[in-house]
């Protein structure tokens, strides 16, 4: 639990480190430019909720009759499911694709989400549909933020390579984030530990 709360302190530090930039070099980075970086940086922490904990996420299948679907306000997309190293079907199949050399992926559920609710309003333009078609959409979402910053030009002395790459460096710290939240979410409890909280648990 600790170390949960140490990766969510680390994120919303970064965040407000990066916000604070991006707002103090507004003149070079452009009014426009600084909208769409914040709005990006908001639909971060939700795209990255849904990846550990998809059940978090308002999914509707495509195919359920129960749920009357507004093809100009929904989203299609896949489910963002961050797999876990102990999956038998991954295994599996990593051990067909190894023994027949071709590759085998089980087809997805295709789904639908409001693009009204959060985080998806917050998506500027074009990157909602590239967004959604991502496999990794926090990951995505750090991607493109750092390919806005990259391209700011120079207005020397203000702005230079060292504020662009200190303004890319929060964008990565978010990125490594996303690598301690997978770390944890795949990392199995170990046995001889939930037996004995069991036991404990059971006595007490």
């Amino acid at each position: 639990l600790i170390l949960q709360r140490k990766i969510w302190e680390d994120i919303v530090d970064v965040s407000r480190d990066l916000s604070r930039m991006v707002k103090l070099y507004e003149f070079a980075i452009g009014t426009s430019k600084c909208r769409r970086i914040n709005k990006l940086l908001a639909s971060f922490p939700y795209l990255l909720r849904h990846r550990i904990r998809p059940s978090l996420m308002q999914l509707r299948r495509i195919d359920d009759p129960s749920v009357v679907r507004d093809p100009e306000n929904s989203l299609l997309l896949y489910p963002d499911v961050s797999i876990r190293d102990t999956d038998p079907d991954v295994a599996a199949l990593a051990y067909d694709e190894e023994e027949t050399g071709s590759s085998r992926r089980k087809s997805r559920e295709l789904c639908w989400v409001d693009k009204r609710t959060l985080p998806w309003k917050l998506l500027p333009g074009k990157a909602l549909e590239l967004c959604a078609r991502a496999q990794n959409r926090p990951l995505w979402v750090c991607d493109r933020m750092a390919k806005e910053l990259a391209v700011v030009d120079d207005i020397s002395p203000k702005f230079t390579n060292r504020e662009r790459m200190t303004l890319i460096g929060y964008v990565d710290k978010l990125s490594r984030s996303i690598g301690a939240c997978e770390r944890i979410h795949q990392t199995v409890v170990p046995l001889n530990y939930a037996r004995h909280a069991l036991r404990s648990l059971t006595v007490w």
